[in-house]
């Protein structure tokens, strides 16, 4: 469904246009990220690169509206590592709060939040999307999309390694979408010491390869640098612009999909309401 606005991009808009947008749609896409290391072949801005690539996307195929994006997150383990700016868990979670009121006061009831930093942004997010709803605006919608999740269809076919922090899929995924921020000559086998930093318990693949039973163990700064001295955590020497392509295709259909589901189904349980 095609917009007829100059953008889909909240910020690029006038307060005339979304007032025209929210006169037939409800719905908004948030992109959260981070600032923080990705060893030597990242940007700082990665996590952030991937939510606006899906955010920008998906919202030109499913004519609805992106916030500007959030681009610091939860991410004191990557302290130890020069331009890393962290929030506290509870600090984002009053992002997401402030957000979510600012935008359903003037009448958005849709709001799906996508995070590029997989995993670590989720307990503030998920937690915020979920109270925000029960306690406070019960009449808006919130769901939370992360590539972890998203991506289980795919990544297991592209990927030629454990997927990490600065792995393949990642890094292919926004040298196909920001090619200029990806330092190509830096690409390397570095891995984490998984079993050092937190023994036979460990999430060694966001993916889940490895068939292990996993018990979640938060580590500092300080371990994190010891283990991962490059501040990569699995290899990305595999990676390409046309693995990133297949990645991002295929996550943002599905967002495209979740959307067109989310919204059919809303409007036929709403009716059901007392």
């Amino acid at each position: 469904m095609a917009l007829s606005l100059p953008s889909v991009w909240l910020n690029e808009l006038t307060w005339e246009e979304v007032a025209v947008y929210l006169r037939e749609r409800d719905t908004i896409l948030i992109p959260f990220g981070t600032t923080e290391q990705h060893g030597p072949a990242g940007p700082l801005g990665l996590d952030s690169y991937v939510a606006i690539a899906l955010a920008e996307d998906a919202a030109k195929k499913a004519g609805v509206l992106a916030a500007p994006p959030v681009w610091y997150g939860d991410s004191s383990h990557h302290l130890g590592f020069p331009g890393t700016i962290s929030l506290r868990t509870e600090t984002l979670m009053q992002v997401v709060y402030d957000m979510v009121r600012s935008l359903a006061r003037h009448g958005f009831k849709r709001m799906l939040l996508i995070n590029g930093h997989k995993w670590t942004n989720l307990p503030a997010l998920t937690s915020a999307a979920r109270n925000i709803r029960e306690f406070e605006l019960p009449g808006v919608r919130t769901a939370v999309a992360d590539p972890m999740y998203l991506a289980r269809g795919i990544a297991g076919r592209l990927k030629h390694a454990i997927e990490h922090h600065a792995g393949e899929l990642e890094i292919s995924h926004v040298l196909y979408k920001f090619p200029h921020t990806i330092r190509t000559g830096k690409f390397s086998d570095a891995a984490c010491d998984f079993d050092q930093l937190v023994g036979p318990f460990g999430t060694t693949d966001l993916f889940g390869g490895g068939g292990r039973d996993t018990v979640d163990q938060p580590w500092t700064a300080a371990e994190q640098k010891r283990h991962a001295p490059t501040g990569q955590f699995s290899s990305n020497r595999a990676a390409t612009a046309e693995t990133g392509r297949q990645y991002h295709d295929y996550m943002v259909e599905r967002l495209v999909e979740f959307l067109a589901w989310w919204q059919t189904r809303d409007a036929a349980v709403d009716e059901e309401l007392p």
